[in-house]
This record gives C-alpha cells, structure tokens and sequence, in this order.
C-alpha cells in the first residue's frame, strides 16, 4: 500500500508517492508558477522524466494534470493501491497534537487557523479541498507541523503577556517543521538503540528551528508562534528585540507590512550577506568578504546559543543531530558549530565530517561526550508514516 503525500503551497503543489513501509519513493513531482501566465509541471516514474510548459490557473488545474500524468505516465492511483492521501499543514493550532482524518470539521479547523498561518494554511486548504474533490474515495489525512510541539510544557510555550490577550488571540509558542523534528528524534533513538536520550535537532535550511527531546517528547523548540522566532534563517531575523518594530515605526516610518516584508524576507543571511544560500556565504567568506565572514559568525553563534540553553533545560545532552539542506550538507557549519562546543567534551571526527553522504551517520569521535550526527530529514516518509498511522 502506497500514499501520496502533497504539499500544496500558494503557487505550488509538491507531491510524492511513498511506500511507507520500506521508504521508497515511488514517483514525485512538481507543480510551480500556479496562477501566473504559463507555469510548469514535472512528474518523474521508474527512470522518467517529463516535464510539461502551460498554463496552471489553479490548484484544481495543477492536480488534474498531476492525476493525468499518474493515469498516462504511471503508476495509476485508480487500481486501489492507495491508502492515503497525506497533507501537509503548517498550522495546527491548539487543536491537533497528531495526525488527524480530514472531514468537514477538520477542514473547518484548518480555515480557522489561517490568521495564525496566512502564509501557508489557505494554500493547504486549496489543496485538501481539490484533493478530496479528484479523489473522493480515498481517506486523507492532514499532518500537522506543530503537532509535535502541541504538548510542549506551559513554561516552554507561554510568552509573558497579558494572559486575556494571548488567550483571546491565540498567542502561544506553536513551533514549525515538527515532522521534520519528531522524524530525525526517532531516527537517531534507533541509530544509537536508546529511548530515553536528551537530544537536539537542528533543522536548518532556508527555514531553521532547533528542538529539545527527551525521550521522544517535545521540551523546547526555536520558532513561536510563526515561523520568525529563533535562529537566523536565509531570509528571517530570529530572536530580535521587538522594539526594533517600534523604533522603525516611529523613527523610519515603516509600516506594518513594511517591517512583516523587512524581517521575514530581507533579512538573516541574506540582509546580512546579502544572498540566501549558504554555499554562496561560504564562497564569499572564504574570498574574504567581510560581511560575508561577519554572517556566518552570527548563524555559529545563534547555534550554539540555542545548544547551551536547550541542555541547560533538558539537564543535560546526549545527542546533537544536523538535518534539512544545510544540516546536511555544509561541513563548515557542522565544523564550527563544534569547535565552539569543544570545551564540554564535544570531538568531531574531521573526516566523517567531510564525506558527502545521503545517509544517516555519527560524525563524533569514539570518545566525545556528546554523539553528534546527521540525519537527513525525510517529511514525505513521515507524513506517509503518520497517514497509515491514522487509516490503519
């Protein structure tokens, strides 16, 4: 039994048939510039590709054609080998702490939340609403990336406001990219055949959130109640001083969605560097580019930041583990983010370190304190995973 897993994002729609049992990823594709003049479909099965130029004016329309191409290319999802059809939600709010079968109410839900996920939830929507529409007699399933911070302790997703207002807007730290996190946790308790590790997950790509586990649960992780929180990211602040919002509304004259378009897609790496993607910082850097160096610098030391205060919390560290894009696949980041950890035991085996591999491994020496790791991210297997978990 297979699922197809989509990911419906507001010009996009990224979707993969997963074997949930073995992993394997049967066929995935893409469907991009949805709603622009002309956009572009891509379905790849057994070795084949294609790839298709024409106008997506929708979401209805960009799944039409990725079910065609399932029918014309293969494999079919009409000979009742599907389980499931798993979705991809940003924001679950306080409602969902797993995976739960989509039904009018859950739909509702979900429409709910958009105030909390404006950028992602409608888009998701658009999805789940096409999708049960194209194939009605298949369950789906929505997974949510919150759900594994859900049960976070109230110390941990309480921010320190008024208690009406928060309660009354839903404020409270929600996390992201937990299937990601809840993914890699329970990769690594196998990997080193413990259940009861105090680990942190570092999820950095474009987007980067770390996360503290004890056990298989959720203590701590970096972003709040959106995205933005946290560690510096391609495009995004992190921590920042919110009086900054203040102070550049008085004394620059920026408005609200100014400052929402200044810290979410014109700042961290890219504000800073002035590019997103870390293979060009490193270049820059390594070409002596002041402001380049001076970036990576403050990514280390966010990092480490966060890895100090996460094992203060659990009360102690077993294991850090490096995953999504820049996890990895920068050595440099992994390299520096240890160095700085070298006085608590941490040993980095350098050339582990160094080797370019799509699997999981230890990139400690023996004798260090700490395991660290890099396991990649699979949030496809995990919510193709979490879908069978729902539908049996």
């Amino acid at each position: 039994m297979t699922v197809l897993v989509i990911n419906s994002g507001s010009s996009s729609i990224k979707y993969q048939l997963v074997d949930p049992e073995s992993g394997e990823s049967i066929a995935a594709g893409l469907v991009e510039r949805i709603g622009e003049e002309m956009g572009r479909v891509e379905h790849e099965y057994a070795g084949e590709e294609t790839a298709i130029d024409m106008p997506v004016p929708d979401h209805g329309a960009g799944l039409r054609e990725v079910l065609r191409l399932f029918e014309e290319k293969g494999p079919s999802l009409t000979d009742g080998s599907i389980a499931a059809v798993g979705h991809r939600i940003v924001q679950g709010g306080k409602y969902f702490d797993g995976p739960a079968l989509v039904d009018d109410e859950v739909q509702g839900r979900i429409e709910e939340l958009i105030p909390l996920g404006p950028l992602h939830n409608p888009a998701h929507l658009a999805g789940i609403k096409v999708a049960r529409e194209l194939l009605p007699d298949i369950p789906h399933v929505a997974v949510f990336d919150t759900a594994f911070f859900q049960g976070l302790p109230a110390e941990a997703h309480t921010y320190a406001i008024d208690r009406d207002i928060a309660e009354k807007h839903s404020i409270r730290r929600y996390g992201a990219h937990g299937t990601s996190h809840r993914f890699v946790s329970g990769e690594v308790s196998k990997l080193l055949g413990r259940d009861d590790l105090k680990q942190i997950v570092l999820h950095i790509g474009n987007g980067a959130s770390a996360s503290a586990v004890v056990a298989g649960k959720a203590v701590e992780t970096s972003m709040g109640l959106t995205p933005l929180e946290g560690l510096v990211m391609g495009t995004r602040t992190g921590d920042i001083d919110p009086a900054v919002v203040f102070h550049l509304g008085r004394e620059a004259g920026m408005s609200i969605d100014e400052l929402d378009d200044l810290f979410n897609r014109r700042s961290g790496m890219k504000g800073l560097a002035g590019d997103n993607d870390m293979r060009i910082v490193e270049a820059k850097m390594d070409a002596g580019d002041e402001n380049a160096k001076l970036a990576f610098d403050v990514y280390v030391h966010r990092l480490v930041k966060y890895i100090g205060a996460y094992a203060a919390v659990m009360g102690g560290l077993d294991a850090i583990t490096f995953t999504a894009g820049i996890g990895e696949n920068s050595n440099t980041v992994r390299r520096l983010v240890c160095e700085r950890l070298a006085p608590f035991g941490v040993r980095l085996d350098g050339a582990k370190n160094d080797v370019r591999s799509k699997g999981q491994r230890v990139i400690s020496t023996p004798d260090s304190t700490i395991a660290v790791l890099v396991v990649p991210t699979n949030e496809e297997l995990a919510i193709a995973r979490q879908s069978m978990e729902v539908v049996g």
